[in-house]
């Protein structure tokens, strides 16, 4: 029996039909795209209330979302927060919270949320390092000396979609403020249930758009999209793999083999063969941040001391920091404050203008007068985390404290988060290598640092008229004048020394020409939910 004949009609349907079964198959058999990044020193914490480092930062940000947000550019965009008002005085805030908004879990975001991690940032328990930063709200400062219960701070969940918060003046930069970690919402249960512990894989509940699978210390940190995220349509990349690393050249072995697609910096001596070789795909960019050397001010020798930090200061040659050992990726830092940030001119030092020869006579003068010489010669100990620039940096710079002071010093590399708990003590502390990325566009996001009672005050810096200015510049609404005093307050600070400024930085990664989306921006924060992979080689993707 010959078969029956098919109609034209049922031939199309039924190719049709095959065309979109087999279109099917292929996107179920699709493997999920992933992300794999280079991410610096191993991660402290990843509780938003308590993160400090940059690398662990990256993590937050991508687990969480706070009020606002910043685009690709770094410009402040709304985040968790669809929309806001502001007061004509530009001291009350009223936020807006997407509807759509959910943990990962599953669980509604609300506006009490923000209130819980606001409140647990100030309270002196969680002994978070950014407490200071969060100054501007009205009755921070009395919670974070312990002087309020955090109840008394001006945030109020007025229904479970609007946060108001009152500030103490206006703050031009406090939009910007809250895409920090600090500002993140806490998802109530989970704290209460687990208490710190709840930032570990399986207890992690975040609201942004992705979600902590695993962390495997030394290792990596595993993160998958989260479904719940207001805006996870447009998420996209679905997996990521945050791997920590504390050796550039090993680093940069890993991303040639192409085991990651981003690098989170480069090794400097390798800098001119990068350029010629891997030119299309390194990123160096302005970056608002400073390297420098923290003076302990609590303890001998430095304690009651600034005309030793002044000869230290003055003994180092920064021209051939920048030239011979970051190989010209950084530029000369003479004050803590660096340039570009809008609105502001950090304020140079008269010292800055002075030839090499005029500095190193006045270093000698001043250590002499510190009570050191060749009989009597100054031995001090200089801390930095493990990592061959620092290393490299710790050693030019001892050789030239050696040359034309006489100063002995004692290097001593420490792993990041021992480095970090001993510069938090202060009692092992002498010298210790330092940096400061601007969290804000703002100059008090680096001379708030230094403020008596700040978290990241390692240096013991303790000048009333210092933090009196600093006051007043939080409380001025007139832009002029806060300028006017924060720059007083810049001056001050370089007139007692509490720092050594050596450079300021240059963001520097590589990047996989298959990651699209990247954009360079000052403050060197980038959304992994921004980015995309096209075109990467089927045999690498995985």
């Amino acid at each position: 029996m010959s078969p029956a004949p098919v109609r034209p009609g049922w031939r199309r349907r039924g190719l049709l039909l095959a065309l979109l079964l087999g279109t099917a198959q292929v996107a179920a058999a699709a493997p999920p795209s992933l992300l794999r990044i280079g991410n610096g020193n191993e991660p402290e914490t990843l509780d938003p209330q308590r993160v400090e480092g940059v690398s662990a930062s990256n993590i937050v940000r991508d687990l969480y979302e706070g009020l606002s947000a910043l685009s690709p550019r770094g410009e402040v965009v709304p985040g968790a927060a669809e929309r806001w008002e502001i007061s004509a005085d530009g001291r009350e805030y009223l936020f807006h919270l997407r509807p759509q908004a959910r943990w990962s879990n599953g669980d509604a975001l609300s506006a009490e949320d923000f209130v819980a991690g606001l409140r647990r940032s100030v309270d002196p328990a969680t002994a978070s390092a950014y407490a200071q930063m969060l100054a501007p709200i009205e009755g921070a400062t009395a919670v974070i000396a312990g002087e309020l219960p955090g109840s008394q701070l001006a945030v109020q969940a007025l229904d479970p979609q609007t946060l108001r918060i009152r500030l103490r003046a206006p703050t031009p930069y406090f939009l910007g403020l809250l895409a920090h970690p600090s500002s993140f919402p806490v998802h109530r249960p989970s704290l209460a249930r687990w208490g710190r512990d709840f930032p570990r894989p399986g207890r992690l509940v975040s609201n942004g758009a992705y979600a902590l699978v695993d962390w495997v210390p030394q290792g990596q940190v595993r993160l998958r999209r989260n479904p719940h995220y207001w805006n996870d349509g447009n998420t996209g990349i679905d997996e990521l793999e945050f791997r920590p690393s504390e050796d550039a050249n090993g680093e940069l072995k890993r991303y040639r083999a192409d085991e990651l697609d981003i690098s989170y910096e480069i090794p400097l001596l390798q800098a001119p063969w990068l350029r010629r070789h891997l030119g299309g795909e390194l990123r160096i960019a302005p970056y608002i941040g400073t390297y420098f050397y923290g003076f302990n001010c609590s303890q001998p020798p430095f304690k009651d001391n600034p005309k030793l930090r002044a000869a230290l200061t003055l003994a180092v040659d920064r021209a051939v920091i920048v030239n011979k050992v970051m190989n010209g990726v950084a530029l000369p830092a003479y004050s803590l404050v660096p340039p570009g940030i809008s609105g502001y001119t950090p304020q140079q030092p008269e010292w800055a203008g002075w030839t090499r020869e005029r500095r190193l006579a006045e270093a000698r003068r001043l250590y002499a007068e510190a009570g050191y010489s060749a009989a009597h010669p100054l031995e001090v100990e200089l801390r930095y985390n493990t990592h061959d620039d620092h290393r490299r940096i710790a050693t030019v710079i001892a050789a030239m404290w050696k040359q034309w002071l006489g100063v002995r010093t004692r290097l001593l590399n420490e792993e990041f988060k021992v480095f970090i708990q001993n510069r938090n003590l202060r009692q092992l502390t002498q010298l210790f290598r330092a940096v400061w990325i601007g969290d804000y566009d703002d100059a008090s996001a680096f001379t708030d640092i230094l403020h008596s009672r700040h978290g990241q005050n390692d240096m013991a810096y303790d000048n009333p008229r210092y933090d009196a200015l600093l006051a007043a510049a939080a409380a001025e609404a007139d832009p002029a004048r806060r300028q006017g005093l924060l720059a007083e307050a810049e001056r001050l600070l370089q007139a007692d020394w509490p720092v050594l400024p050596i450079y300021t930085y240059a963001s520097k990664h590589l990047v996989k020409p298959w990651v699209q989306g990247w954009q360079d921006n000052a403050l060197d924060i980038h959304y992994s939910k921004d980015l995309r992979i096209v075109g990467r080689p089927a045999e690498r993707s995985r």
